[in-house]
């Protein structure tokens, strides 16, 4: 290879001013961090923070969880290298259940986002509810979070449509009661069923997923059925994830019974 190709190949394994958000850290050295990061236009990839933890470090109080920032990495390998990071700013770090909400949205990314597969749509709307819960809006949190399940299901290709039964594909009676199950997806049950909703709220739910502005509807949707869709979609999430219950889904199970 020319010096000429060997230059532009370096070149085009360095990216900079990159939308991201930190989803996990942990220790690689005395001094240095690997990061599970996810990024707009790369999806969720992984970087080493050399240095990271060096008091003088200039990464050291930028590299948090729930935080937009810009990133410039390099390298080909699995694990790249962290050049430079800049806090974007706009909201304060949550705090509370907003804290422990915001590290289960990002369990659920480190789970089902294979590295590597970018999923833009996804990464603003992540940018989006990171931002309801620094707002200190606590009422709209529960809603926000059965929001961003649902669209994450529906981006990764987890979620049936929400029209129709799944194993029919049969059109839903607008008064009729269908579940959402693991293995089956959409099927009509009992009228007395807890965790089921009427096929007019079903079909709203799917309009809202595919609006323009799917995060705003989807909320919106959500909020007059957040008691009957949490269980279920608790239950789609747990079987996709290969879990009883996610980590951080019990650690708030546990604090809550203090």
């Amino acid at each position: 290879m020319t010096k000429r190709g060997c230059a532009a190949l370096a070149t085009s394994n360095r990216y900079s001013d990159e939308p991201a958000y930190v989803l996990h850290r942990y220790d690689w050295s005395e001094s240095s961090l690997i990061l599970e990061v996810f990024t707009r236009h790369h999806g969720r990839i992984a970087l080493v923070a050399k240095g990271a933890k060096r008091p003088s470090s200039n990464f050291r109080p930028i590299l948090l969880p729930l935080q937009p920032l810009r990133l410039s990495f390099g390298g080909d390998a699995e694990i790249r290298t962290l050049k430079g990071a800049e806090w974007v700013g706009g909201h304060v770090m949550p705090t509370g259940d907003a804290l422990l909400s915001g590290y289960y949205l990002n369990e659920l990314l480190l789970t089902l986002l294979a590295r590597d597969d970018p999923h833009p749509v996804l990464f603003d709307i992540y940018a989006q509810v990171t931002a309801v819960m620094a707002s200190g809006h606590g009422e709209l949190l529960q809603t926000a979070l059965r929001a961003f399940e649902l669209l994450l299901l529906r981006e990764i290709g987890l979620l049936p449509l929400l029209d129709a039964q799944t194993m029919t594909l049969g059109g839903l009676e607008p008064d009729a009661r269908y579940s959402l199950v693991p293995e089956g997806g959409l099927r009509q049950t009992a009228a007395t069923d807890r965790a089921s909703l009427s096929g007019a709220q079903w079909a709203e739910l799917q309009q809202a997923l595919v609006d323009s502005a799917p995060f705003t509807t989807t909320l919106r949707a959500c909020a007059a059925v957040m008691a009957e869709l949490k269980p279920q979609l608790r239950a789609l999430l747990n079987y996709h994830c290969g879990v009883g219950t996610l980590r951080t889904r019990q650690m708030m199970i546990d604090l809550q019974s203090l």
